[in-house]
């Protein structure tokens, strides 16, 4: 796979207005294609960033170490009332500290589903719901997909991750002890439901996700755990008023900033990846819940 350093940083902002939906994907090819450097085409280069999920599995569906499943469950005030996920739990009776796993702004794709399994062989019991499964659920592809979620009411999409969360705390198989965790628009949504569920939260760990507004930190009381890249101006602009806001409101918190990565560095398959640091951030994650989530 290319490198993120063969890359040039242009070819990497349009991935970035591509990847938020403020270009489509022939839009995005076309600009890049009309970069030249030197002499020659950047289009190449965008062809490389485009995710190889394929490539990127860490977990298979099949390891010994855990038992995935899907499961439809009541959403009440969500999309269409019903949702899906894809839940994982670690062989053996349980039960399990409960970890969701919330996906970006393009349903539940092979990647995210690859992240559940990589929680739950680290002993947690993994939800990751499909936001797009009440119009259908992720069409194969990050395109689609991401159109698909645009069409969404964000009022109803985020009761639908509520209402996941709720059900994988209710599971059987759960301690009752929760957790969250979400990449750009699930970082988001995991501090979202930091607010929203107050004491029914016991951690959160957003990857480079949109911060609340000050004024609802207070409603906050899960120990909150921010991963943040070192490039990326709108999500980092929103970080010096949320840290102060949970100062204030004494929130037990952490924030990492990981040297030299871009939005999205957790994500391997995507020349974004950068190993060092979500290795780094992933082993934080987990550590974080184990000390949290602990019964």
């Amino acid at each position: 796979m290319t490198t993120e350093k063969k890359i040039d940083r242009r070819i990497f902002d349009l991935y970035d207005e591509y990847c938020h939906g403020r270009m489509n994907r022939r839009e995005f090819l076309d600009k890049s294609a009309a970069i030249m450097i030197g002499g020659v085409s950047a289009l190449w280069m965008a062809q490389a960033l485009l995710p190889r999920y394929a490539e990127a599995q860490t977990i298979s569906f099949t390891d010994p170490r855990i038992k995935g499943t899907y499961v439809e469950y009541p959403s009440p005030g969500g999309t269409s009332g019903e949702m899906r996920g894809y839940l994982v739990q670690p062989t053996g009776a349980g039960p399990f500290p409960a970890v969701l796993v919330i996906h970006e702004n393009r349903g539940l794709n092979p990647h995210i589903e690859d992240v559940a399994r990589r929680a739950a062989t680290a002993g947690f019991l993994a939800l990751a719901p499909d936001g797009l499964s009440p119009v259908g659920g992720y069409p194969g592809n990050d395109d689609d997909g991401r159109e698909l979620q645009r069409s969404l009411v964000p009022d109803e999409l985020d009761q639908d991750m509520i209402n996941s969360a709720r059900f994988l705390k209710g599971h059987e198989l759960s301690s009752s002890q929760l957790g969250a965790t979400g990449f750009c628009w699930g970082g988001g949504m995991t501090n979202r439901l930091a607010v929203v569920l107050g004491g029914d939260l016991q951690a959160g760990v957003p990857f480079y996700g949109s911060a609340v507004p000050a004024s609802e930190v207070s409603s906050i009381e899960a120990a909150m755990m921010v991963n943040m890249a070192d490039t990326d101006p709108r999500i980092n602009a929103m970080w010096p008023d949320y840290e102060a806001a949970l100062q204030a409101n004494n929130v037990d918190h952490l924030g990492h900033i990981y040297e030299g990565t871009l939005h999205g560095f957790h994500n391997n398959s995507t020349p974004r990846y950068n190993k060092p640091a979500a290795d780094l951030a992933w082993n934080r994650t987990v550590g974080f819940f184990r000390q949290h989530l602990a019964s």
